[in-house]
């Protein structure tokens, strides 16, 4: 099958039921809403409601979204709602985007143990970035940043990652003054990476003598302690990767880019090429040739198993902050931030309003208004229900 717009809702819709009888047993509870979720997204499976103009009486029918975190249709307003709450927390200073990732074989065992080695690369990576900054060797101050995980390359395969944002400075130990990293440069990434892996290991080990570790297939011999030291070995002695890049122009480009990373989800409808005899074909960047532009046709099953390996683990949140930017005590701090820095007080946040308001507030397009003649609004008239959806009932006699 083949058509203009191919969306992973097509796919889902075509090849996931029989995905679903292959592999249901091995489905986790959230992989399986989401691919239920995305195929059902704007669909009269999950009700809306009809609208139509005052003025010529065009009407049209709204379904509803199914919101869930891995739909590609549905990041675009809650992205644009994230980095409106972010403006207000920009400080004039430079930002640099600095990415952590783990070697293959650290990929290996966090495929089996999400929630548990998500959160220490979370824990470590944030922790080395406050730790070496603190030190007066280095920056000397209390910083503050948002990481954003993500879990895949280009061609869908398992690859954990943590993109961090961080303002160029921090409070001084005293809270007396700020501290600004040197022009262009604001840690060093050899140090950043020794300790990195060094705090990293620190706390596998610890959730391995804690029996928080799972191992199956090929892997099930690292349930034993020895097989599981050997394995680590050579992580010991590879370096890891920490990547800084070059500092922002300003922190106008910083929202821009970094909302690339926030809301995004394993692959986006418009990479998406062509779905033919069960084969799903879409593009990808190739950064070990230079950045080029490819093409890769998976069998469906195989582009749904990729899909599905970036659904997370129900109640896990990939967008975290730390340091001066923590949930506890972020509006104290950056308000002593912009002191410090002779920033102008944050101006207050306006309510958000229903989701009409919000779309046209943060895109500078109407839903109100009517799409055929471009003068009247579009008023709802009627709703669409939810169809029900009778189960069948187990016999058990």
């Amino acid at each position: 099958m083949a058509r203009e717009r191919l969306e992973v809702a097509d796919v889902f819709r075509h090849l996931g039921p029989t995905f679903r009888d292959q592999n249901g047993v091995s489905l986790s509870a959230a992989r399986r809403r989401a691919m239920i979720a995305i195929e059902s997204c704007r669909t009269a499976a999950l009700g809306g409601h009809v609208e139509a103009c005052g003025d010529c009486g065009h009407q049209r029918v709204s379904y509803n979204s199914c919101r869930n975190k891995s739909c590609p249709k549905c990041q675009g307003l809650a992205r644009a709602q994230w980095l409106a709450d972010r403006q207000a927390e920009l400080l004039d200073v430079p930002y640099f985007h600095i990415v952590f990732t783990v070697p293959q074989q650290i990929e290996v065992i966090a495929f089996q143990n999400q929630t548990v080695v998500y959160d220490i690369l979370f824990r470590a990576a944030s922790q080395t970035l406050r730790k070496i900054a603190a030190d007066s060797k280095h920056l000397g101050a209390e910083i503050g940043f948002l990481g954003v995980l993500h879990t895949w390359g280009q061609s869908l395969q398992h690859h954990p990652h943590v993109h961090f944002l961080v303002p160029g400075g921090g409070i001084a130990p005293d809270g007396e003054s700020w501290v600004a990293c040197r022009p262009g440069y604001f840690l060093s990434v050899t140090v950043l990476s020794q300790m990195f892996r060094g705090l990293f290991l620190h706390y596998l080990g610890k959730a391995f003598a804690a029996g928080e570790l799972n191992f199956f297939t090929a892997h099930r011999h690292l349930h034993e302690p020895a097989a599981f030291r050997r394995y680590l070995v050579p992580v010991w002695n590879t370096e890891w990767v920490v990547y800084a890049k070059r500092p922002f122009a300003g922190p106008a480009q910083v929202l821009d880019y970094v909302g690339r990373y926030t809301h995004r989800v394993a692959i986006s409808n418009n990479r998406l090429l062509s779905m033919d005899n069960g084969k799903v074909r879409f593009r990808w960047k190739d950064y070990r040739d230079g950045n080029r532009q490819k093409t890769m046709t998976l069998d469906g099953a195989e582009f749904i198993r990729r899909f599905l390996i970036h659904v997370l683990p129900d109640g896990f949140h990939r967008i975290r902050y730390y340091g001066f930017l923590g949930n506890c005590h972020r509006a104290r701090k950056l308000e002593r931030c912009r002191e410090l820095l002779r920033m102008a007080p944050a101006a207050p946040v306006e309510p958000p309003g229903d989701y009409r308001e919000r779309f046209e507030a943060l895109t500078g397009r109407s839903l109100r208004q009517c799409p055929h003649c471009h003068a009247g609004t579009m008023v709802v008239i009627d709703s669409i229900m939810r169809p029900t959806v009778c189960l069948p009932v187990p016999d058990t006699s």
